[in-house]
């Protein structure tokens, strides 16, 4: 029946929980780029998205979905299917390592999210754009291909 009204899980999963921008869209491209330099793309990406229009729509999402078990799990099975899909294809490893990559540049991606939109705290909620991506993209690209077993 998911596949008669709709075209599958996720959109199925955007039309219950009105998710306010697509994230096959806001992603475009980024599985294509060279994993060494993709870090800095998907920041941008996420920058972008942000400071849109949908803004506003996407706090009452986070907000909405972070309080409700269901979406929670719903958002989980969405996120690794449609996001870190995307922006862990043709990283090196094996599946295990790469789905630990995933979730360590999730972790980075929504504190992101968390505190310069949501939270707000200050001052990254006010820090200008390229700032943001020179603070927050070496982290990403480690988690993407660093060494996970060193500590610098």
């Amino acid at each position: 029946m998911v596949h008669h009204f709709f075209g599958g899980k996720d959109e199925l999963f955007a039309a219950s929980v009105e998710l306010p921008a697509d994230p096959a869209e806001v992603l475009a491209g980024v599985e294509t780029l060279d994993p060494a330099i993709r870090a800095e793309a998907i920041v941008r990406a996420v920058l972008r998205l942000w400071e849109s229009p949908a803004q506003h729509g996407l706090v009452a999402f986070v907000r909405g979905t972070i309080g409700s078990r269901a979406k929670t799990a719903l958002m989980r099975e969405m996120v690794n299917r449609t996001i870190l899909s995307r922006i862990m294809a043709g990283l090196p490893g094996t599946p295990e390592e790469v789905r630990v990559r995933g979730n360590l540049v999730a972790t980075q991606v929504v504190g992101l999210m968390l505190v310069r939109y949501v939270i707000r705290l200050e001052p990254l909620a006010s820090a200008d754009q390229e700032d943001v991506v020179r603070f927050v993209a070496p982290n990403i690209q480690r988690y993407l291909t660093g060494d996970l077993n060193s500590s610098g």
